[in-house]
């Protein structure tokens, strides 16, 4: 229903009402909104215009509009005053607000108005369901405490009564909620608890009274009393409890009831009772101890005194006591060490220190220590002392320290003697194993070499028969072709066919010209045979064993035939040979020399390469030298692997491709020739070992 239009003196004297309202408040006529008040603005967040553009029951939100428009149709059409009405509304900003609202009709001769004031209850709620979360916490926090707890109001009245104390007293909750006769759970009669006294504001005098020297105030809590008191009724043969008792106050600091709570301690006072059983046995103990105690003591004296190490006790770097062995190893003579510095002791400041760096952190945690070092005496000789210390109280740094020290002068001497000959035993021995490795390899070589010498010698006869045997099937052969050539220039022309077809499979004309040939080539390699087995015999030189001149050029050459599968698939062989004169030498070993740097060379190129043999002549130190070089276009090594090739089982080949021996042999069979191998490598590039050897051999 729309409002009939209200004169305007009439709405600004609303108006002006309106405005001196602090509370929130608003008029309608049953339509928009007609005023309303700044304390409204704010309520609502809407400014003026906005709100007087809604309708009355619109500024609240649809949730609350239905409520909002029934209690403001109803106050203007109404006769009855209308209750208050509570609602949530919406304000402008989304925010949702309790809000309680009163309605009055405002009759005038020109119309009605519907005069509504707003009471903001929102903060008020907030509080209200604070207080009961607080209460429900409370009573949570007393209802599920371990510890027993009971709570009396200002009537003596039970109130909480939570499970701890039912199974304490095996009274439950349901029978003492409620009761004003607490004291049923822990005395036969009537009798205050500390709860009831407390409640009562009885003073300080009269609590005392009741528990004697078994109550006192608590350390916690001024106004709150704790005490220890043993009751017959709990348990098989009664209980201990401490119990403590404080009063609960209300925000003007009255009294409303007091909490009391229980805790079992039969075991601790039990505890105790036997320690006192126990008092007079320990005491008696003490006793028989410290005169035992007293007789250990003489004797540790007397084994300080007679003990064949040094002792001492210090306190603030000095010493403080001292026995006769130390006095006498540290040549005190009549003097007494007492009072000395320990400082004086050690060969430097810098030992002094040294010491004080390792034993402070093991003493200062407790811990032993021991240690060796150089000391010196009051006569300034030196001694090697073994130092074990340890605090006489670990709990006290400040107590001081015994010290055990022994001589081990002659000990240190023997032990660097004994550290000596096992050094020169475990050259000796690295020196032996290497000359044994190396023995290994020459009698291997050697082994080689006699068994290239004897498989030569065996070929060699039979190579001999069948070459003599060759030349002898030639002429045979030559005068039998003659003769048949010289049968067939006299052959009739009507030879008998029989023969003619035997001419003819035969082919005599084939054979007398390709078996000349094949005799050719049977001889050649027949040569060829003997050639290998010649270099057989020459790289192994066993009728060479001792000293003698040989030309290197031509070992060169038989140690490359020998290896020359190892060589012939992996590079092409360069030969660059100078004019040699004789060299005194093994030729034998020099040629394993040269056979080990051939296959490492071929070993070191990777895909085909190159490997270049020279030899040349030049002086050395007013003397004649021959040097022979193997040189190959292979991977080169780097400085690290040239500081450490000719070291005896390095190697740099696969496991099992190699012992790590072959350099090193060649290394110490050009040393025993009085020369020396040069080296020259770079990565990427190649490698060139150049071995240098006197000609009239080592002087």
């Amino acid at each position: 229903m729309s409002a009939l239009p209200q004169p305007a003196g009439w709405l600004d004297h609303c108006a002006r009402v309106l405005d001196a309202v602090s509370a929130p408040a608003y008029a309608h006529a049953g339509g928009r909104i007609l005023l309303a008040n700044p304390a409204m603005l704010r309520l609502t967040g809407f400014t003026l215009a906005q709100l007087l553009a809604l309708d009355f029951d619109a500024w609240a939100g649809p949730e609350a509009q239905p409520a909002l428009r029934d209690y403001g149709l109803g106050c203007l059409h109404g006769d009855a005053e209308l209750p208050v009405l509570s609602l949530q509304a919406r304000t402008a900003s989304g925010s949702q607000r309790f809000l309680e609202l009163s309605a009055r009709a405002l009759h005038d001769p020109q119309g009605s108005l519907a005069l509504t004031t707003c009471q903001d209850l929102s903060d008020m709620q907030h509080v209200q369901h604070s207080l009961l979360e607080v209460g429900r916490v409370m009573h949570q926090i007393v209802e599920y405490d371990p510890v027993a707890t009971f709570v009396l109001d200002a009537g003596h009245r039970v109130t909480h009564w939570n499970e701890a104390c039912a199974r304490l007293t095996g009274i439950d909750s349901l029978e003492m909620l409620g009761s004003t006769e607490a004291w049923r759970a822990f005395y036969p009669e009537r009798r205050p608890l500390l709860a009831d006294l407390i409640i009562d504001g009885r003073g300080e005098a009269e609590i005392e009274a009741r528990y004697r020297d078994k109550l006192r105030r608590s350390p916690v809590s001024e106004r709150a009393y704790e005490a220890e008191d043993f009751f017959p009724r709990f348990g098989a043969a009664g209980c201990w409890l401490f119990f403590t008792a404080a009063p609960l106050l209300d925000i003007e600091g009255r009294v409303v009831g007091a909490i009391e709570t229980l805790q079992d301690v039969s075991a601790r006072r039990n505890a105790e009772e036997a320690l006192k059983r126990h008092g007079s046995d320990l005491e008696q103990m003490v006793a028989e101890r410290t005169a035992e105690l007293l007789t250990t003591h003489h004797d540790l004296e007397a084994f300080l005194e007679n003990a064949s190490v040094g002792i001492i006790a210090t306190a603030n770097q000095r010493i403080t006591r001292a026995n006769r062995a130390f006095a006498r190893m540290f040549e005190f003579g009549e003097a007494s060490p007492i009072g000395i510095p320990t400082s004086e002791m050690f060969c430097s400041p810098e030992d002094h220190a040294e010491l004080g760096r390792i034993a402070g952190p093991l003493l200062s945690q407790g811990q032993s220590m021991s240690h060796e070092m150089a000391m010196r005496t009051r006569r300034d000789n030196r001694l090697w002392v073994q130092l074990i210390a340890y605090v006489a109280n670990p709990l006290d740094p400040t107590a001081g320290t015994w010290w055990l020290l022994q001589d081990r002068t002659e000990v240190q001497r023997v032990q660097r003697e004994l550290e000596l000959n096992y050094e020169r035993i475990k050259q000796t021995n690295e020196r032996l194993e290497e000359a044994q490795n190396q023995l290994l390899q020459s009698e291997k070589m050697a082994s080689i070499g006699q068994l290239a010498a004897g498989v030569a010698h065996e070929i060699n006869n039979p190579i001999g028969f069948v070459n003599s045997n060759l030349g002898s099937l030639r002429r045979y052969v030559e005068a039998l072709l003659n003769l048949l050539q010289a049968y067939a220039r006299r052959e009739p022309a009507a030879a008998d066919a029989e023969l003619a077809a035997l001419k003819r499979a035969a082919d005599l004309d084939y054979i007398a010209e390709d078996l000349p040939q094949l005799l050719k080539e049977s001889e050649d390699g027949l040569g060829r045979v003997k050639k290998i087995v010649q270099d057989l015999k020459d790289f192994s030189r066993v009728d060479h064993a001792d000293w003698q001149e040989a030309d290197l050029n031509a070992g060169l050459e038989s140690t490359l035939n020998v290896v020359m599968n190892e060589v012939k698939y992996k590079a092409e062989v360069r030969r660059e040979y100078g004019n040699l004169p004789p060299v005194r030498c093994l030729a034998g070993q020099l040629n394993q020399v040269f056979m080990n740097l051939i296959v490492n060379a071929a070993h070191a190129i990777e895909g085909r390469g190159v490997i270049t043999l020279s030899s040349g002549t030049g002086q050395r130190d007013g003397q004649d030298w021959v040097w022979v070089e193997v040189a190959d276009s292979g991977c080169g090594m780097t400085p690290e692997l040239q500081r450490r090739i000719f070291e005896p089982f390095f190697t740099t080949k696969p496991v099992g491709q190699g012992t790590g021996l072959g350099l090193s042999l060649s290394f110490s069979i050009v040393q025993k020739h009085g020369g020396q191998i040069e080296l020259t490598s770079e990565p990427g590039v190649g490698t060139r070992f150049k071995v240098w050897v006197p000609a009239a051999g080592p002087g």
